[in-house]
Protein backbone atom coordinates (compact mmCIF):
# COMPACT_ATOMS: atom_id res chain seq x y z
CA UNK A 1 0.00 0.00 0.00
CA UNK A 2 2.38 2.43 1.08
CA UNK A 3 4.22 1.65 -2.25
CA UNK A 4 1.29 2.55 -4.56
CA UNK A 5 1.17 6.07 -2.40
CA UNK A 6 4.81 6.74 -2.91
CA UNK A 7 3.98 5.90 -6.73
CA UNK A 8 1.17 8.86 -7.08
CA UNK A 9 3.09 11.19 -5.04
CA UNK A 10 5.95 10.93 -7.56
CA UNK A 11 6.46 13.69 -9.56
CA UNK A 12 6.78 12.49 -12.74
CA UNK A 13 3.44 10.38 -12.42
CA UNK A 14 1.47 13.76 -11.79
CA UNK A 15 3.27 15.44 -14.78
CA UNK A 16 1.74 12.40 -16.61
CA UNK A 17 -1.49 12.42 -15.33
CA UNK A 18 -2.04 16.19 -15.87
CA UNK A 19 -0.61 15.81 -19.71
CA UNK A 20 -2.98 12.81 -20.25
CA UNK A 21 -6.10 15.42 -19.32
CA UNK A 22 -4.94 18.20 -21.02
CA UNK A 23 -4.96 15.60 -24.28
CA UNK A 24 -8.02 14.50 -23.15
CA UNK A 25 -9.55 17.41 -22.69
CA UNK A 26 -8.16 19.66 -24.83
CA UNK A 27 -7.11 23.31 -23.78
CA UNK A 28 -10.45 24.80 -24.27
CA UNK A 29 -12.04 22.64 -22.15
CA UNK A 30 -9.95 22.24 -19.14
CA UNK A 31 -11.49 25.27 -17.31
CA UNK A 32 -14.97 24.58 -18.13
CA UNK A 33 -13.90 21.25 -16.10
CA UNK A 34 -12.24 23.07 -13.38
CA UNK A 35 -15.32 25.60 -13.12
CA UNK A 36 -17.62 22.32 -12.17
CA UNK A 37 -15.54 20.38 -10.01
CA UNK A 38 -15.27 23.51 -8.23
CA UNK A 39 -18.82 24.12 -8.24
CA UNK A 40 -19.51 20.61 -7.06
CA UNK A 41 -17.12 20.68 -4.11
CA UNK A 42 -18.93 23.94 -3.06
CA UNK A 43 -22.46 21.99 -3.18
CA UNK A 44 -21.63 18.67 -1.68
CA UNK A 45 -20.23 21.07 1.10
CA UNK A 46 -22.66 23.07 2.19
CA UNK A 47 -25.13 19.91 1.73
CA UNK A 48 -22.68 18.79 4.46
CA UNK A 49 -23.53 21.77 6.16
CA UNK A 50 -27.11 21.89 5.84
CA UNK A 51 -27.16 18.22 6.98
CA UNK A 52 -25.05 18.42 10.13
CA UNK A 53 -27.21 21.70 10.91
CA UNK A 54 -30.55 19.56 10.65
CA UNK A 55 -29.24 16.89 12.48
CA UNK A 56 -28.15 19.52 15.65
CA UNK A 57 -31.33 20.79 15.67
CA UNK A 58 -33.62 17.82 15.70
CA UNK A 59 -31.10 16.54 18.47
CA UNK A 60 -31.84 19.91 20.58
CA UNK A 61 -35.95 19.09 19.72
CA UNK A 62 -35.53 15.36 21.40
CA UNK A 63 -32.88 16.96 24.19
CA UNK A 64 -36.25 18.76 25.27
CA UNK A 65 -38.62 16.41 25.96
CA UNK A 66 -37.90 14.07 29.00
CA UNK A 67 -38.78 10.43 29.37
CA UNK A 68 -42.14 10.17 30.87
CA UNK A 69 -43.59 12.18 28.18
CA UNK A 70 -42.40 9.77 25.57
CA UNK A 71 -43.54 7.11 27.62
CA UNK A 72 -46.48 9.03 27.58
CA UNK A 73 -46.84 9.03 23.84
CA UNK A 74 -46.12 5.25 23.31
CA UNK A 75 -48.70 4.40 25.29
CA UNK A 76 -51.27 6.52 23.84
CA UNK A 77 -50.36 5.48 20.55
CA UNK A 78 -50.10 1.38 21.16
CA UNK A 79 -53.85 2.32 22.55
CA UNK A 80 -55.03 3.72 19.31
CA UNK A 81 -53.40 1.19 17.40
CA UNK A 82 -55.06 -1.47 19.64
CA UNK A 83 -58.23 0.30 19.20
CA UNK A 84 -57.92 0.77 15.21
CA UNK A 85 -57.26 -2.92 14.89
CA UNK A 86 -60.37 -3.70 16.75
CA UNK A 87 -62.46 -1.87 14.78
CA UNK A 88 -60.89 -3.69 12.02
CA UNK A 89 -61.85 -7.02 13.22
CA UNK A 90 -65.97 -5.97 14.03
CA UNK A 91 -66.33 -4.97 10.61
Amino acid sequence: MSVLLFAIESPTIIILVVAAIFLLFGGSKLPQLAKALGQSKKAFKEGLDTADHDDRSARSKLDSVDDETLFEEARRRAQQIKADETRKIER
